[in-house]
């Protein structure tokens, strides 16, 4: 197998919201927020008008493109024996992704993102985890892993105790490993433990030029790439308007960015733009190719409702 994702199994219900939505609820605009209280779920999603329910999760997404590229590929999430979850296996059985796991009935149900598009194409979510949280290492199999020649993990996946253990298990099997930073709101939150991964563990990082800059506690963006060739690792980051670019030792490719594109969901652009490099990577293209594969990618998915193609 080419690619093996881990990461949270969510099903998106997208929803169109005014400004003031977004105000009224606490909500920064264009992160993510983790809702641990179902009520307060609830109670959110009591006042939405929802405009379409699809199979989500940002690892899942990129895998799902990379099948769509003709890629032989697999996903490893947790859900739950719910509607949801029948919803969520389906779905990536339609799109050719081999999923491994074998759902179960428990307390918790599948895991759910509501993902609000502000008239300016922005989008906040606001994500319930459910059992898609609760991910531990006795549902990563070490075989599957070792059969892969690269695992892709997502930052929203990583957290202390069994989530941890998980991503352990899967970094120690595997033959390389690929990972997204994902958000700025999981780089504040696992600062340390992301720079070790970034810095010692990782053989691919992505991540927007917001959330490198984070990471390693600068404003300038010259300090991003002076770190990237100190560590000898490969970090490609997009950075919106300004293209994409991959840093890997001394030698930096860059991409513009596809320009007077009719704009209507942001959601999805980093996924899909990692299922494009990941396939030029894995199918031995050049750095330029990747990244132009990525910018391709991206440019389609946002100019469409969702995050898949």
């Amino acid at each position: 197998m080419k690619i093996l994702g881990i990461g949270n199994a969510i099903i998106d219900v997208i929803c169109k919201v005014e400004e003031s939505f977004i105000t009224k609820n606490n909500l920064t605009k264009g992160t993510m927020k983790l809702i641990f209280d179902d009520t307060e779920f609830k109670k959110i999603l009591a006042n939405l008008r929802i405009e379409k329910t699809v199979s989500g999760g940002s690892v899942a997404n990129s895998i799902v493109g990379l099948s769509q590229l003709k890629n032989d590929v697999g996903f490893i999430g947790k859900i739950s024996h719910d509607d949801f979850g029948k919803k969520y296996e389906d779905g990536l059985k339609e799109e050719n992704v081999k999923y491994f796991y074998e759902k179960k009935r428990e307390n918790l149900p599948t895991g759910t993102c509501l993902i609000l598009i502000t008239p300016d194409s922005e989008r906040t979510m606001c994500t319930f985890l459910g059992i898609a949280g609760k991910i531990n290492e006795n549902d990563v199999d070490e075989n599957i892993i070792k059969k892969s020649e690269l695992i892709f993990l997502e930052g929203y996946l990583w957290d202390e105790g069994e989530p941890k253990k998980a991503f352990e298990k899967a970094i120690k099997n595997s033959n390389k490993v690929a990972m997204s930073l994902s958000d700025l709101f999981c780089v504040e939150r696992h600062k340390q433990n992301f720079f070790k991964l970034v810095k010692e563990q990782l053989d691919l990082t992505f991540a927007n030029e917001n959330e490198i800059m984070t990471l390693i506690n600068t404003k300038n963006f010259n300090d991003v790439i002076t770190f990237a060739k100190e560590i000898k690792k490969h970090i490609v980051i997009t950075r919106g308007n300004k293209g994409a670019i991959s840093i890997f030792g001394d030698r930096i490719v860059e991409v513009n960015a596809y320009k007077n594109l009719s704009i209507k969901d942001l959601t999805g652009a980093g996924d899909l733009f990692a299922a494009g490099y990941l396939h030029g990577f894995v199918n031995e293209l050049s750095t330029e190719q990747c990244l132009e594969k990525g910018t391709e990618l991206s440019s389609k998915v946002i100019q469409q409702i969702g995050a898949r193609l």
